[in-house]
């Protein structure tokens, strides 16, 4: 008796790997558009209403994790055909609490130390009345950096991939 045998496509190893040129390229696209909404809301929250630092990146940051998810699925890691929305979402979710945390706590650490340790540097930027904090400006660039950095690895390893986690959430809360 003969068998034939049924091809499975396997993906191609060149966007299977973790740090390959196309996937790197389209998410930091994606990351600079939300890197950008993130600065744009945080300073205007900062100068419209009295919050601190902190509540400001924050504000910035939940803004653009909306965002953040429709762009990343969209165009970054193959996820757009995928039919495993809400098993993303909850996945996109736990990795942006991890981002959150970092960009957060890493910038506000990095401000009171640059503060502390040099000192508060500002200029007005050329024909308008807008103040630059230099200090706070390269502090949350660097959190977004390294949240970047994070982000990448645990949205191609664990948010776009089958890992079973959701399987497990879902059992574990009864769903």
């Amino acid at each position: 008796m003969q068998s034939t045998k049924t091809s499975v496509s396997s993906p191609d190893k060149k966007t299977d790997a973790l740090f390959n040129r196309r996937d790197i390229f389209a998410y930091f696209i994606v990351a600079a558009i939300g890197a950008s909404l993130q600065l744009v809301i945080s300073s205007i929250s900062q100068e419209w209403f009295k919050i601190s630092y902190e509540q400001g990146i924050l504000i910035g940051y939940i803004v653009s994790f909306f965002v953040g998810f429709v762009l990343t699925k969209l165009f970054a890691f193959n996820a757009k055909n995928s039919a495993k929305t809400r098993r993303e979402i909850a996945k996109f979710t736990l990795v942006s609490v991890i981002s959150c945390l970092i960009t957060v706590f890493g910038s506000s650490l990095l401000y009171d130390f640059s503060v502390n340790r040099i000192q508060a540097f500002t200029f007005v930027i050329p024909f308008s009345v807008k103040v630059v904090n230099v200090n706070k400006l390269v502090s949350h660039t660097t959190g977004m950096g390294l949240s970047f950095i994070s982000n990448y690895i645990l949205h191609k390893t664990f948010t776009f991939r089958n890992t079973g986690f959701y399987e497990k959430l879902k059992r574990l809360l009864g769903l």
